[in-house]
């Protein structure tokens, strides 16, 4: 029997790809993200031995059985078994799991680790294969640890007291950044100012002159009467004072991290960060392109801005020439990273030049298209040179004002050559002046406006603020604020998150009870720790140690004293036991129920619209018409005495169903109910039935016996 090794990825979607890369001997399976979890065992359900060096207890994930067996199966068939999922804490972790699951030898297990699935780097990976790294377990695993307790403790405290779902290490924090921003805006004064729109003639061509400094000092006007002041010293001439040209160079930006591509995805295709990262997660599995189903994308969780020097040399150096020319040729750049920014990968890239934007358009969806172009472009872009412009200032001053008008000309595109569909257009260029000549003044006014208030913060400000301070990881971004929404602390309308009332409630409650765990600073620390078990220079027992203590500690005081909502009274009393009635919380929403629960379940029925009426009576039996809905929602004019009448305006036009004449031979027997029908056999849509003649007037029916019974 031919050997098989046994190679075991996360996601379905890649077992093909990578089965078709390596051949026979290899099988691929999928472990389908993790297979273990904590359990809800031992004290408090955390699923901890909080006693014994917080060793965590786990259990097979639910739903993950099935998976779980047939990969013991495989395994056990297997000469050898490689583990390859995706290449970070998460996926560190689920190949440690997998290795104590099939009973694997960690330290003799390979672990294979590519960052894009194409055949050269799946072939690089089985090549040159490494083992576990237990310091990323031990990260991913602390991790879990520190969400599991600060969640589980908070969410059943929370929702104890004040009927909140849940409270969490990154999403509570998050939560408050959104909730300051509504605050901001909630106390926020306009105030008035003005500004002036002046123009002069230059040979027919009117250029607009901007208001820059008042007596050399910069131009602030507060008021009406300072506006006419300044007018008032506006001559009908001015001379140019001043005329300078300066060359400059604009470089592009840097390649993808997780969190730019969300924001540019968000800011050009208003996609939410949830679409953007499950359009992503398809480009880096993989799609179809011409019969050849390959990954197009690094991968996607990242915050690092590099690219090797390796693939710039190898693909886009060749590229950017033939393409574009030797002058349009850049280098990779280096980038500051973020706080806590990991650099474990390189930055979101295309994994080949030759699959351009074009190319790939013809076989994806046009969302799909819409992304893949974006990184495509931008990661080209990162790796040309700079965009070159002349930029002109011309300053007019007389009588203590001074204006300018400004203007640039490209005269290299660069970057642009590729990225200019989504650059800023700032060509502007100033028509022909003359230092020392005076302009006719053509437009002289003020306009009153006001200041405005902070903007709403959108998901990609939401999830820049969030990597600025440190704040979760990439792979976190997006899921943190779905989680928010699902949870109803949060509403987004196209994009811009406002907190709803339970969101400030938790939020209010959290800052005075645990102000550290909505502290970013706080939240920082912690993925501070998190690396440094990573990179060797901290341990799991200690971090939890010094985590745990401090955190139970402010827990059991905060239990003992934080209050508990009092329940709002309707002003109504129970009609089965008299208790008052008050306003509850339930899974669907809010609803009246009694005090006296769970010894008394009443539930107030919410009462029904009454219909409005049209003014027409109804010409089958004179009652009021009124307005109803049907189950689609669409409106239509019926009887108020319905069921009693079936009228329905504009059904007299309608088709009307021939009714079918019954005789004496049809019938099978006297109705037992109306007594003056009879009842007659009937085909309904399934099966047939015994019905009385007068209906609808009688709705009495039986039916048939089935076949075989008596």
């Amino acid at each position: 029997m031919a050997a098989v090794k046994l190679v075991i990825v996360e996601s379905p979607k890649k077992c093909d790809t990578i089965g078709r890369y390596l051949g026979s001997p290899y099988k691929v399976m999928a472990s389908q993200g993790h297979i273990r979890d904590l359990s809800t065992r031992g004290k408090g359900g955390l699923g901890i031995d909080l006693e014994h060096g917080f060793k965590p207890d786990f259990v097979i994930a639910e739903g993950k059985e099935r998976i779980v067996n047939a990969l013991k199966k495989a395994s056990g068939e297997a000469d050898e078994v490689l583990l390859a999922t995706d290449p970070d804490r998460e996926g560190e972790a689920i190949s440690w799991h997998l290795a104590e699951v099939l009973h694997l030898d960690e330290e003799k297990t390979k672990r294979l680790r590519f960052h894009e699935i194409t055949k050269p780097a799946i072939l690089e990976a089985i090549n040159s294969p490494s083992h576990i790294d237990m310091n990323l377990v031990n990260s991913q695993e602390t991790r879990r640890m520190y969400d599991r307790i600060i969640g589980f403790k908070l969410s059943k405290l929370l929702n104890q007291k004040m009927g909140s779902p849940s409270a969490g290490r990154v999403q509570s924090v998050t939560l408050r950044m959104i909730v300051d921003n509504d605050a901001e805006i909630k106390a926020f004064v306009p105030e008035e100012y003005w500004v002036l729109h002046v123009s002069v003639d230059v040979n027919g061509t009117t250029l607009d002159i901007d208001l820059d400094k008042i007596d050399g000092k910069p131009a602030k006007i507060k008021t009406k009467e300072e506006a006419e002041a300044v007018l008032s010293r506006i001559p009908d001439e001015i001379p140019l004072t001043s005329l300078t040209t300066k060359p400059r160079s604009i470089p592009s930006g840097l390649p993808f991290t997780t969190s730019t591509m969300q924001q540019e995805a968000y800011n050009r295709f208003k996609f939410p960060t949830v679409k953007t990262q499950r359009i992503a997660q398809r480009l880096y599995e993989g799609l179809d392109i011409g019969g050849d189903h390959v990954g197009l994308i690094t991968y996607m969780r990242t915050d690092s801005a590099r690219i090797s020097p390796e693939w710039f040399h190898k693909h886009a150096e060749p590229y950017i020439i033939e393409t574009f020319g030797q002058e349009y040729l850049g280098a990779p750049k280096s980038a500051k990273h973020g706080v806590n920014a990991q650099d474990a990968h390189e930055a979101i890239r295309p994994t080949g030049t030759h699959r351009t934007p074009d190319v790939v358009a013809k076989y994806v969806s046009a969302d799909e298209a819409k992304l893949y172009r974006l990184i495509y472009t931008r990661a080209m872009a990162s790796l040309m040179a700079p965009k070159k412009v002349l930029s002109t200032v011309a300053t007019f001053e007389a009588n203590g004002l001074s204006f300018k008008a400004t203007g640039s000309i490209t005269t290299f595109k660069g970057y642009e050559a590729i990225y200019g569909n989504y650059a800023e257009k700032d060509d502007n260029e100033l028509p022909l002046l003359k230092e020392g000549d005076s302009y006719r003044i053509s437009k002289k006014d003020g306009e009153q406006k006001f200041t405005q208030p902070p903007a709403r913060y959108s998901e990609a400000k939401v999830v820049k603020l969030m990597e600025e301070k440190g704040i979760g990881r990439p792979s976190t971004y997006a899921s943190t604020i779905d989680t928010l929404e699902k949870r109803k602390y949060i509403v987004s309308k196209g994009g811009i998150l406002t907190p709803t009332e339970d969101g400030i409630r938790t939020t209010v409650v959290l800052e005075k009870y645990f102000p550290e765990i909505v502290s970013d600073k706080y939240t920082a620390d912690m993925e501070k720790t998190l690396d440094e078990i990573e990179e060797g220079k901290e341990t799991k027992l200690k971090a939890m140690e010094d985590f745990y203590s401090p955190f139970i500690k402010k827990f059991d005081e905060v239990t003992k004293v934080m209050y508990k909502d009092p329940p709002v009274e309707t002003g109504e009393k129970c009609p089965e036991c008299g208790a008052p009635l008050i306003i509850r919380k339930g899974p669907y929403g809010t609803f009246i129920g009694c005090s006296n629960y769970p010894k008394c379940r009443y539930i107030k029925k919410p009462e029904k619209e009454k219909p409005r009426e049209t003014g027409e009576l109804c010409p089958e039996c004179g009652k009021p018409l009124v307005y109803r809905k049907d189950r689609k929602g669409n409106e239509f004019v019926a009887c108020s005495g319905f069921p009693e009448c079936h009228y329905i305006k504009g059904s007299e036009n309608a088709p009307k169903k021939e009714k079918k004449a019954y005789t004496e031979a049809d019938y099978v027997k006297p109705c037992p109910k109306c007594k003056t029908g009879h009842l007659v056999y009937k085909q309904g849509k399934k099966v047939k039935f015994l019905g009385c003649t007068n209906f609808p007037k009688c709705h009495y029916h039986e039916f048939l016996p089935k076949d075989g019974d008596n």
